[in-house]
């Protein structure tokens, strides 16, 4: 694969300045990413010699990631830039250069490849569920389990990556 997806992490890392692979992100993370001051002149340079990329991913791939997203239970967690990272993986069918765990729960859940930045990644994906420690009950949502008040703990129900066609 001669091209990357990049979220912010990866900026951050420093992964596209040192980097001879051609990188793509979308306008929502270079957004959050161009204050790097230091590396201002970097990004402009990457940017003039089409070293990286802004893409925006297309809507299904958008609807397809945060109904996946709400299928694992990540949502809440992931932010408008987190979402468009996952949608261009669709698009682009290529590798997510991220350390962040509700990104690589859901882009693996839609079989795309993640690759982590200074971490060792996530080993394990699925769905995750919420459960009250004190009456065992196991609400949808929430914050206090609404049988006894109890603050609720969630849980990944491991599960195989999907096996669709974004793989190929």
């Amino acid at each position: 694969m001669d091209f990357r997806i990049l979220d912010a992490s990866a900026f951050y890392a420093g992964i596209p300045f040192g980097s001879a692979n051609d990188c793509y992100t979308t306008s929502l993370v270079y957004d959050e990413i161009k204050h790097i001051k230091k590396k201002q002149e970097v990004l402009q340079t990457l940017l003039e010699t089409n070293r990286l990329k802004i893409r925006d991913p297309d809507k299904n791939s958008i609807l397809l990631a945060i109904n996946t997203s709400k299928n694992t239970g990540d949502y809440q967690q992931l932010s408008k830039q987190d979402l468009s990272i996952i949608a261009l993986g669709l698009d682009l069918k290529g590798q997510i250069i991220t350390d962040d765990f509700a990104i690589s729960n859901v882009a693996k859940n839609l079989g795309l490849t993640i690759s982590p930045v200074m971490t060792s990644g996530i080993r394990d994906i699925g769905k995750w569920f919420h459960y009250c420690p004190g009456c065992g009950s196991k609400p949808k949502n929430g914050k206090e389990c609404p049988n006894c008040g109890t603050t609720l703990k969630k849980k990944l129900f491991k599960s195989e990556p999907s096996t669709n066609h974004f793989n190929n």
